[in-house]
């Protein structure tokens, strides 16, 4: 990306601590249910999802200044000013997937959330799409009004010198016009009676409609269409079709109809031992319809048409970068391997994050990346003990900033990494996510994977020693790892998972 002399100047930005949730205290121990497993924010800004381990998702809506009172210039004055910031709050949660298990299979399905991707909104309401393993589901979130049941008497803790009348002494039931009977069924309570001379007035319980609550309900259930693990999903910017990517195929899907889909790219090869990748990420372009691009174990990304056959077994642009003569290792292979593909928001630029690096490409230009930007070159001799303890497995994600002037990643430590992109630039900025960046860090939980059968790559996870130091010479921690973030998609804010903490930083 190209930029003048004054954006190189201006590049560093300095990070600053927001808000965090769910932060926990030393000694407190995690649950793995609440360890948060994707991120996302919506087209606009303005809602927040994140998923967990448990198969909740959990909704955040941004809080501005006209909702606090604030005048209308007040507002212009936040959005417009240099290192204003979002404050997010909690709105709602809900239980997206439940554990399950495949019979056929004698596998079970764990209720991760391994992606989450917001949808078009309509009619006021918004739209998400969030997965498992296995199934896909779409939610509707709107508001709805929180029916009350209004005082039945004008006064009805007011006593009188015969007896009381309070809620505590009415009994549920159904109050019909007049008679004896039904003023005793009323008042049931033996303890209850009418001041001396009646009460003044007597009216019947009437609903009204004060609070707005905000509700999920399910619409649509994708589920039996892939044998291994699912890893990606994106909606379409046509607003009426998602893809759902695992390690061999990538479906299309149309919003309206569940039970059927369109098998677009298979890389599964007649005989299994003849395969040499699987696929890793999967993303639509955010304008054009008809192109989408995948990502491989190898190392490669694919663009392919929709519009040039119903099975896109020919990509027609190739993103790869050779490796140098004599660079070639044990390792190679799985270092190479890209965890996530984002497009920038024009759709021009396209960031993947492999193990060690990140490299933009403009895809316009496939000879290779225009940028890389080392995030774990000092891990390097470390390579045949991450192998052992399977921390070379992990996946981290990646982002871009709204101008793409920027992108971050995560890496181990609870650490973050901001590179700029503008040509010219030597912005490499590393923040712990922490209250405190200087506090001892508390160690993660880690476990081993449930659906490793359901999958082609290794997932497994086990406790890793820290020998050495990272890039700023301080120690550096296997357990603590930082791989879920996300950037907000017209600010410099970035939000940020550790562990069952959600972090949120400005700039």
């Amino acid at each position: 990306m190209n930029g003048g002399e004054g954006d190189v100047k201006e590049a560093q930005l300095e990070w600053k601590y927001a808000q965090v949730w769910g932060e926990r205290v030393f000694g407190e121990e995690v649950t793995d249910a609440d360890i948060i497993s994707a991120i996302e924010f919506d087209k606009g800004g303005h809602h927040l999802a994140t998923g967990d381990r448990g198969g909740r998702v959990i909704l955040f809506k941004r809080l501005n200044i006209k909702e606090n009172g604030g005048s209308r210039r007040d507002a212009e004055r936040t959005d417009y000013s240099k290192g204003s910031h979002s404050e997010f709050l909690y709105k709602a949660e809900f239980q997206s997937h439940q554990q399950e298990f495949d019979y056929l299979k004698s596998l079970e399905i764990e209720e991760k959330i391994n992606k989450i991707r917001w949808c078009q909104p309509a009619n006021g309401a918004l739209f998400l799409l969030s997965t498992n393993d296995k199934t896909v589901k779409l939610w509707k979130v709107h508001e709805k009004k929180v029916k009350q049941i209004s005082e039945m008497n004008p006064d009805p803790y007011k006593s009188s010198e015969n007896g009381s009348f309070s809620p505590s002494n009415v009994s549920s039931g159904h109050l019909s016009n007049g008679g004896s009977s039904d003023t005793s069924f009323f008042l049931s309570n033996s303890e209850s009676s009418f001041p001396p001379g009646g009460m003044a007035s007597l009216r019947l319980p009437a609903e009204h409609n004060n609070e707005r609550s905000l509700m999920a309900t399910s619409r649509r259930v994708y589920s039996y269409a892939h044998d291994y693990r699912i890893n990606s999903i994106s909606d379409n910017s046509d607003g009426a079709t998602f893809i759902s990517a695992d390690d061999l195929r990538i479906h299309l899907w149309n919003l309206e109809i569940n039970n059927q889909c369109f098998n677009i790219i298979d890389l599964k090869p007649t005989n299994m031992e003849d395969l040499t990748e699987v696929i890793t990420s999967a993303e639509f372009h955010p304008t054009h319809c008809n192109q989408l691009a995948y990502s491989t174990s190898k190392g490669s990304i694919r663009l392919v048409d929709l519009r040039q056959s119903a099975l896109c077994d020919n990509h027609f642009k190739l993103f790869e970068e050779l490796e140098a003569p004599g660079s070639r290792s044990y390792f190679s292979e799985l270092i190479a391997s890209i965890s996530d593909i984002k497009f920038g928001k024009d759709g021009r630029y396209l960031l993947s994050r492999d193990y060690m690096t990140l490299k933009l490409w403009d895809i316009n230009m496939d000879s290779g990346p225009v940028s890389t930007f080392k995030v774990h070159e000092y891990l390097r001799p470390e390579l045949s003990d991450l192998y052992e303890n399977d921390c070379i497995f992990d996946k981290f994600d990646c982002c871009l900033s709204g101008d793409g002037q920027r992108v971050a990643t995560g890496s181990y430590s609870n650490l973050f990494r901001v590179f700029g992109t503008v040509e010219g630039s030597t912005e490499a900025t590393t923040v712990e996510a922490s209250k405190n960046p200087m506090r001892r860090q508390v160690q993660m939980p880690s476990r081993p994977s449930r659906s490793q059968g359901s999958g082609i790559s290794r997932v497994v996870r086990r406790g890793c020693e820290s020998p050495g130091l990272d890039a700023n010479g301080n120690p550096y921690d296997f357990m603590t790892r930082l791989l879920h973030l996300a950037w907000h998609p017209s600010e410099n804010s970035i939000v940020c998972a550790v562990g069952n903490s959600m972090y949120v930083y400005y700039a």
